[in-house]
């Protein structure tokens, strides 16, 4: 009899293995809190890179719709100083599909094609090694029991604490995300000024920076060291968005005007405290419960983290599909385990440097780590 498997979370981590799943004929439960797919807001756009994300879309069947809807000439990347001065201006070359964009939503769509989703089905606990397999506790008071349970439910995982008691710590920055819709028609100006691609500014302890996304969406990134504040949750939307624009007008004050800009023309804001899990997160192996993606290794946003939930679970899929019985799978989801490790360390290493270099004193560390990344 095949394992149950449950996926906790529809993200890129818990759709890529679902897929990979699918593909191989083996049976998953996806459960995710929201209650449709499109409750919330998908998020802005992600370059998948070549050997991490675009490999694990290989392994579920899906590169070749992945660059019929991607971007390459979103890999375009334009730095400027504070006072609008061009220093660097990269275009990707013909052919490139080193990390072309795609938009979150889009990625989600494509991921969940016709997979069954149970949605509004938000998890409150795990219990492993229960007698009939591992014990899912709902949050409408409902129980379920699996043979094994994926944690792919993000940052604040309530799968987390079945094999680990880490919990994100704030790294201290933050980030205040608005957006510009229709650049292109009501905002030609920052629109030639962000590009095909995105445009970065960096002064002393901030920066600002904008991408665009597809149909004329431009996400706008305020980022700046700041104490952790109210609240322990890595979001909260700002009703006062009058208020939010001039306190962030007043933190760039003195920057060009075309940079403001895209401040002052921002809709909603958002603020992100920016949390990680300590770069080397491990956890002694339980048997019947294993994490991917944020829920295993949150680093700060430097574009692996998508990447590597989606090859996380791609990976851990092959190996479940590859499993002949209990025994194997559960050394299946041990190996696994210890390969991720391993790979997210690196990972968090580099974008934990990064992330230091870039919110810096010194505003030459941000440049210089460009032109060290930089074909």
């Amino acid at each position: 009899m095949r394992p149950r498997i449950a996926v906790i979370g529809s993200g890129p981590a818990g759709l890529g293995l679902a897929r990979v799943l699918h593909r191989h004929g083996h049976p998953v439960t996806v459960l995710e809190r929201d209650s449709a797919r499109d409750a919330r807001p998908a998020g802005g756009t992600l370059d998948l890179h070549e050997g991490l994300g675009q490999l694990a879309l290989e392994k579920a069947g899906l590169l070749a719709e992945f660059r019929a809807l991607s971007r390459p000439e979103g890999q375009a990347m334009r730095i400027l100083d504070v006072d609008g001065t061009v220093l660097r201006d990269w275009q990707p070359r013909p052919g490139d599909l080193a990390n072309p964009e795609i938009d979150r939503g889009q990625l989600r769509d494509l991921l969940l094609g016709n997979l069954d989703v149970q949605w509004g089905r938000g998890v409150t606990e795990v219990v492993p090694a229960s007698r009939d397999g591992v014990l899912v506790h709902f949050a409408d008071g409902r129980q379920e029991t699996f043979d094994l349970v994926i944690g792919a439910d993000g940052a604040w995982s309530r799968v987390r604490p079945a094999v680990s008691s880490a919990t994100p710590r704030y790294t201290g920055v933050t980030l205040v995300e608005t957006s510009l819709d229709d650049v292109d028609t009501r905002h030609p100006d920052l629109a030639r000024l962000v590009g095909d691609g995105s445009v970065a500014v960096y002064g002393v302890n901030r920066a600002l920076v904008a991408q665009r996304n597809s149909g004329g969406h431009v996400k706008v990134y305020a980022q700046f060291r700041a104490g952790q504040g109210q609240g322990q949750g890595p979001a909260d939307t700002d009703a006062d968005t009058e208020a939010v624009r001039s306190r962030l007008l007043a933190l760039f004050d003195g920057w060009a005007a075309p940079v403001l800009d895209l401040i002052r023309h921002g809709t909603a804001f958002v603020h992100r405290r920016l949390y990680a899990l300590p770069v080397s997160h491990t956890w002694a192996h339980v048997p019947g419960v294993t994490l991917l993606g944020d829920a295993a290794h949150l680093m700060p946003p430097l574009g692996a983290g998508a990447n590597l939930a989606m090859l996380d679970g791609a990976e851990l899929a092959e190996s479940i599909a590859a499993a002949s019985g209990p025994g194997e799978l559960d050394e299946a989801v041990r190996a696994f385990e210890e390969q991720m490790w391993a790979r997210a360390g690196r990972w968090a290493e580099i974008t934990t440097a990064g992330l230091e270099r870039l919110v810096s004193p010194d505003p030459s560390a941000a440049l210089a780590l460009f032109d060290e990344v930089q074909p």
